[in-house]
Parts: structure tokens; sequence; C-alpha cells
């Protein structure tokens, strides 16, 4: 099949933890190198942001290929004003299938705003579309503490549009489909529930003494890990006051703890107004000697930290999914997590970690100082960790993917408008091919 990937405001082959980067570029990457690994032909579309990367890039590292598409300033921008730029970034992709004469059997757009892309491409092309959201603007504002932290109503109302036109809506968990439902009316028939995924051969256990010697922490210093963006919603600052709760009363550890953060763009000139709350809050809190900020790291590096780590933590006011627990689990760390979201559901409450109330620093400081006080504890949560990770493995998730894109392809689920264009002759191989008989999804 060929299939184009929509993600309009981060590349998948960006550095992970910037201001737009996390487990969206992880689930786009590591989806469409499963389904290039199948034989599909992959076409990634996402914004130029530095005009010194090439407009296309061949798929030599993930077996798709990422076309980095002109559309406003060829820079990071905030995703919050990319909407006037759509039209543009959708003309580049019509320019790119027109010129080399695909045609796509699906498109599959991430977040809202890819989502108003592919309907735009219809216009042009027909082809189904299948839309992830990753994060639901309606669920954001009921968490969002600040008013420039809300989303806007724009946002809201396209999210709602989309929810009934789309072929099919993934939903990561469950509870995400409860809320497509109930926030958004979205048509129930229309959802598929398909969790995102872990590289396994990627984010597995590595011995205790080399993550800890590539990480550069002492053996016998614990580490409270971090790993994500440096954003309000991940909930860093009650993470922080429970830390300092936590030294208060276990002072013994200060010289033998480090709360480690790996995101945020730290070595930027003028960094974002999150971070510079946080540097100085630690401060405030008095931890400032056990705090450090690591900045952004590649996908290679982050197994070390996780298995370097004691604990991993995530305070977030909302989740949709959780992908750091996930990778920090196969990796045998117990993850302590806000009871939000998708984390309720990856989070095995006692077994593979704990699951707290979110927005509470004294609870978060209980559950922290008893782990880091019993070691055999740690030990079995990660054992068990790392065998309930194995259910996530990508293979699986594309298992899954691919069997909705081919029962749309054969019309077991609904197409809207007409029937996309047959191949025409002279055109190269990645044209619209004969779709294969399906089974019935699980």
């Amino acid at each position: 099949m060929n299939i184009a990937m929509l993600s309009v405001h981060t590349c998948p082959l960006a550095a992970l933890g910037g201001k737009e980067t996390g487990g969206m570029n992880v689930y786009v990457r590591e989806l469409s190198r499963e389904l290039a690994a199948r034989g599909h032909c992959i076409d990634i579309y996402t914004r130029s942001q530095d005009p010194h990367i090439a407009h296309e890039i061949p798929g030599l590292e993930i077996g798709a290929r990422v076309f980095h598409v002109p559309a406003g300033p060829e820079a990071p921008y905030n995703k919050h004003r990319l909407f006037d730029y759509l039209p543009q970034f959708t003309h580049g992709v019509q320019h790119i299938a027109e010129t080399e004469g695909i045609y796509y059997d699906v498109y599959h757009s991430h977040y809202w705003l890819s989502g108003w892309v592919a309907r735009e491409l219809q216009e042009c092309q027909r082809a189904p579309v299948v839309q992830m959201y990753h994060t639901l603007g309606a669920l954001k504002n009921q968490v969002a503490r600040r008013v420039y932290d809300r989303e806007t109503d724009h946002r809201i109302h396209i999210e709602r549009e989309l929810m009934q036109f789309a072929n099919c809506l993934i939903a990561a968990t469950p509870l995400d489909r409860e809320h497509m439902i109930e926030l958004y009316d979205a048509p129930p028939q229309n959802i598929c529930v398909v969790p995102p995924g872990v590289d396994l051969n990627l984010f597995r256990p590595i011995p205790f003494a080399e993550a800890k010697a590539f990480v550069g922490s002492p053996n016998d210093h614990h580490m409270i890990l971090f790993v994500g963006r440096i954003d309000p919603i991940k909930g860093i600052d009650i993470w922080f006051r429970a830390m300092a709760r936590v030294i208060q009363e276990h002072p013994a550890l200060r010289g033998k703890m480090c709360v480690c953060l790996v995101g945020g763009d730290v070595d930027e000139d003028t960094p974002d107004a999150e971070l510079a709350r946080l540097q100085s809050l630690k401060d405030e809190l008095g931890i400032g000697d056990i705090v450090m900020f690591r900045g952004k790291q590649s996908q290679e590096d982050l197994p070390y930290y996780y298995s370097a780590a004691d604990i991993v933590v995530m305070p977030s006011l909302y989740e949709s999914f959780g992908m750091v627990a996930l990778e920090a689990m196969a990796c045998g760390t117990p993850v302590v997590a806000s009871a939000v979201g998708g984390l309720s559901f990856v989070v095995r409450d006692g077994e593979t970690g704990f699951l707290v109330p979110e927005g509470d620093p004294r609870a978060l400081a209980d559950i922290l100082g008893h782990l880091i006080c019993e070691p055999d504890l740690r030990e079995r949560l990660g054992r068990r960790g790392v065998a309930i990770a194995r259910e996530y493995a990508w293979t699986r998730v594309a298992d899954q993917i691919e069997e909705i894109y081919q029962e749309l392809g054969n019309g077991r689920r609904k197409k809207p408008g007409r029937p996309a264009p047959p191949a025409r002759a002279g055109v190269n191989s990645r044209q619209l091919t004969a779709k294969p008989t399906v089974v019935g999804l699980n």
C-alpha cells in the first residue's frame, strides 16, 4: 500500500525532548519503520524547520521517505500559530504527489493540524483518512492552570469536525475512546483502540554499572528520572515539591541523590518560560544542588538513562498514553506516575510501579521515599515491567494498524466521497495497487 503519514508540526527524525518533540515523534517514526519493513511504501510529510536540511530524505534510516515541506518560516515555530500555513503545506504535499504520480491508499494524520491537511488533500485525491490526535484540546483545557496554557476554541472546533469526518479514529486507550465520544460526540463505530508500542530491541535492561558510567552517575547515587517535554502539563513542579519533601524526611539522601530531567532546550540563549520557572523553583525549594537538566537526548541514549535510574517519574496532569512509562518498563525501571489518562492503563499499580493522585506532592513524596529505600521492591517491579512491555511490541501495533488500512481499502469501513482514481499507465511503482483480502479486527 502507499501510505501518506502526515505530521505537520513535528518531525519524526528530530531529537526528543524539545518543545514540540515527544511521544508523537516516536509513534510516527516507529510505526512507519515497521510498516515499511512489511513492504508498504511510506511517505512522511512534516513542516520544514531548517533550510539546511534536505526537503527530501530517502528511506535509508527508517525505510520511509521523509519530506520536509516548506510552510511558513523554515525555523522552529509555535504550533499554535501554524494554522495559517496549512494551505501552503497542503499544496506542497499535493505538488509532490502529482509530480511523482503517486496515489495514496490512505492518509494517516497525526494531531489536529495534520487532520485538517488530510481533509483538504481529499479534494484532489480521494483516500480514506485514519486520524490519531495524540492529545485532545478539550482535555488539556480541563487541567490548564493559566489562561495562556489553554487550547483555542478553534482547535477544539476542528477536532470535533474531524471526529465526524475521518474514516477511522485511533484511540490509545479505552479511556481515550470514551473522551472522544463524551467530549466530541465521535461516532463510536469509527473508533479503534490501538495502543502505541515500544522498540524492544532498543529499550531493554542495560547492566546497572554500564548505564551509570554512561550517564556519569556514581553507582551509589539514587537517580530519580523524568523524560519528556518541559511543559506545565507535565507536572514537573509537583515533582520538585515532592522531592523537597523527600529530602526533608531523608536528609542523608541529599549527597546521594540526583533529580535528573531529560528534555527541554536548555542550551538556548533565551529559555522558555516554563524552563525558567522550574530553574527558579528548584532553588526556592532548596534542591538546586541535586537537580540536573540534561536537555535533549537521542533515542539511542535513552535506554542508558532509564537503566541508570532507580525510578522514572511521570507527574503529568494529562497524558493520552505515556510512552515514556512503557520505555522505562522495558528497561526494567519502576514508574511512579499520576493516575491520569493513559498512564492509569500503562502503569500497573503495585505491579510495574505506582499510581498517585495528580497534583499531590505529598502522595508522590511518600511513594518516592518508600521506593528509594526499598531496592528489592524496585527490582521486583522492574522485572515485571520488562515482561509487561513485551505485550506492546511495535509488531503487534502494526498488525492492528495494517488491518485497519486494509479494511478501509476493501470498503469494510465507510469511505467519504468518490473512490481514489485508478492507476495511470507509465507512472512509478508506488501508485495505487489492488487491496489484499482482510480478516476482522481483534
